[in-house]
């Protein structure tokens, strides 16, 4: 097939450090060319692929100082997708709905990924408009919000089997990666490090408008002797950090769509314990991956069983459920059932392009 992948633009693909969208397009976009598909990459400059690179900026808009208005390269990226419309058998989008009012005037098949939350209100009349729009889901709870949509599957996502080395015995700290936020539970991973006299090595970035709330209500903490602040990390310090790591605690309180940073612990052998929120329950398989825990008193009492962890079977599971080629083998299977279904789909972009013409 030929197939173009759409990256939103504020890190590269794959990202130096952070960034969990744009690496699972990479993931993807590498897997589909390794099975032997034509494929488009409309990402940064900045971006590393064994596809065509397209890019509307040199590099990404998080790391360049004088990008003003990320938006503005989005649209020019939606342009040059747009002149080459013909060439592509189906769009794959990872930018949100940032192309729908494009998009659904056009006959090229398309299906966009929903990479993040879904219970903001703002989305409901938007997703009333433009519900036929083709989308694919990356948990089952991500879907709850907006039920009614134009769902065409879920696809979990997936890691190069290569991407982390598995560590059958760990050393003796707990792990926190991702980003500082409020919804991330940071400063309750702290907590329960500090609580079973554990240290607790932070990988974690600080987004800008984050800053006020790392300098207020996080950074204070960062003082204690248990606390190891590292940082952002790239993808060999991850790798080290969780294949080391007792448990990776991931005490959110918010309904998370996926969470990377949970499978790649997997990946390494290391349990996750999270409380439950989100896609965690869809994740985790209690005991065998991980902990899915209420609160802290239970994350406190899950630290313990972590240490008596079955670590091979861990990555066993971890194989078998979220690998590279089995998201790619996913999408795969619902490109196949969208561009199949296009003559069937005809009539509401039809119904569009004729709004169209007796608009203008």
């Amino acid at each position: 097939m030929k197939i173009a992948q759409v990256s939103p633009l504020y890190e590269s693909v794959p990202p130096k450090s952070y960034g969990g969208t744009e690496r699972v397009v990479s993931y993807l976009t590498e897997e589909l060319v390794a099975q032997g598909h034509d494929v488009t990459l409309f990402a940064s400059g900045d971006s590393k692929t064994k596809a065509r690179l397209i890019s509307p900026c040199k590099r990404s808009l998080r790391t360049d100082p004088s990008c003003t208005d990320p938006i503005a390269h989005h649209v020019l990226m939606l342009e040059q997708i747009a002149k080459l419309d013909g060439e592509f058998d189906i769009v794959h989008y990872h930018v949100d709905y940032l192309h729908y009012h494009w998009s659904r005037r056009q006959r090229r098949p398309h299906v966009t990924t929903l990479h993040g939350r879904l219970d903001l209100p703002h989305l409901v009349p938007l997703y009333r408009e433009f519900r036929e729009v083709p989308v694919v889901s990356i948990s089952n709870a991500q879907r709850r919000p907006l039920p009614w949509i134009n769902w065409r599957g879920t696809v979990y996502h997936g890691l190069s089997d290569d991407l982390h080395t598995f560590r059958a015995h760990p050393d003796d700290y707990l792990a926190f990666v991702g980003r500082i936020s409020p919804e991330k539970g940071l400063d309750h991973a702290i907590e329960i490090a500090g609580r079973t006299g554990m240290n607790l090595k932070i990988a974690a970035k600080v987004d800008r408008a984050d800053r006020e709330y790392f300098e207020r209500s996080i950074e204070p903490l960062l003082c204690q002797p248990h606390v190891e602040y590292l940082g952002e990390a790239n993808q060999d310090e991850k790798n080290l950090l969780m294949g080391g790591a007792v448990a990776l605690l991931v005490p959110i309180n918010w309904p998370e769509p996926f969470g990377l940073v949970m499978i790649e612990a997997m990946a390494c052998g290391a349990p996750v314990i999270a409380y439950k929120r989100g896609s965690v329950p869809e994740l985790i398989e209690e005991g065998v991956t991980g902990f899915i825990v209420r609160d802290m008193e239970e994350a406190i009492q899950a630290v313990e069983k972590a240490f008596t962890f079955d670590r091979a079977r861990c990555r066993r599971r971890f194989l078998e459920r979220f690998s590279a080629s089995r998201m790619t083998r996913d999408y795969l299977n619902i490109y196949a059932e969208i561009t199949g279904a296009v003559v069937e789909d005809a009539n509401i972009t039809e119904r569009y392009s004729a709004w169209t013409r007796l608009s203008a």
